[in-house]
């Protein structure tokens, strides 16, 4: 089974703090889902987990959509506050770090600020975090493992449609959005080529690990 795989594999990672772990992904690969599954099979196996989302991390909409709503370029570089994230959640919990994180600080439907309060991380915990962009250079740093999850544009449409009534059309402007802007992150950052593992999420009853990325000793 993936996913129990990755665990292992996940649990064997000499990390002196926290073990930070990344699921990336285009909309509707399954990130959320593969991270949920996953950290319920780290609890099972005797982990303490800490789960996180990019999506707790939205810049304001006047910030979002300040190159044009439907702007491809601005889903890819305005979407999100790096800043915030690392500040709250990432360097607290890279080595060295305090531990005391914050999980989300902002929720984008609403438009407004949220405070969940703030937690205190122990040697051992692994926070498994989901987003888009996570192999960006300023994030990549950051994760002791990473998964990338491959799914085909087709794929990220029907599903996005399905969970969120969005447009079928891959030509309609939001869904321009959204696949113009993934292009650019995969023709940037090439996520595929920096995850500790790719999985091919296609059928989500049935993932396949595909390429490792050459490290000096792969888990898998």
């Amino acid at each position: 089974m993936v996913i129990e795989k990755i665990a292992r594999a996940i649990l064997n990672v000499q990390s002196p703090f926290v073990t930070r772990v990344a699921i990336d992904g285009v909309d509707g690969a399954g990130k959320t889902m593969f991270g949920d599954e996953l950290g319920r099979t780290l609890e099972a196996l005797g982990a303490t987990v800490i789960r996180a989302s990019v999506d707790g991390f939205h810049h304001p909409r006047a910030v979002r959509y300040r190159r044009g709503r439907y702007s491809p370029e601005g889903f890819y570089r305005d979407s999100y506050d790096y800043a915030m994230l690392k500040q709250v959640l990432l360097d607290p919990l890279s080595p060295g770090g305090s531990g005391q994180y914050v999980s989300a600080v902002f929720d984008h439907r609403s438009d407004a600020p949220i405070h969940p309060g703030t937690r205190q991380a122990d040697v051992g915990d692994i926070l498994i975090f989901d987003g888009i962009f996570a192999h960006r250079p300023e994030l990549r740093g950051y994760w002791d493992l990473s998964v990338f999850l491959e799914v085909s544009f087709e794929t990220s449409i029907r599903r996005l449609g399905a969970r969120d009534g969005t447009p079928m059309d891959p030509l309609a402007p939001l869904n321009r959005r959204y696949i113009e802007g993934q292009q650019l992150y995969l023709q940037e950052c090439g996520p595929a080529n920096h995850a500790t593992v790719v999985v091919d999420n296609n059928e989500l009853a049935s993932p396949c690990i595909g390429s490792t990325v050459a490290k000096t000793e792969s888990p898998f």
